[in-house]
């Protein structure tokens, strides 16, 4: 369950901690894992939905 918790917190947008630092090369970081962790969700989706069909 706590796997789940943690694939949502990557996928939703939440308030930005004013402690963390900000940079650019940062935030572009995340932006990249946020689009790589969602295509491989749709990736598994499809391939869950190809092998029962």
């Amino acid at each position: 369950m706590e796997v789940w918790k943690k694939i949502l917190g990557y996928l939703t947008f939440r308030k930005p901690d004013p402690d963390a630092p900000t940079n650019f090369n940062l935030r572009v970081m995340h932006g990249i894992n946020k689009i790589s962790l969602f295509m491989f969700l749709i990736a598994l989706v499809l391939l869950i939905v190809k092998l029962a069909t």
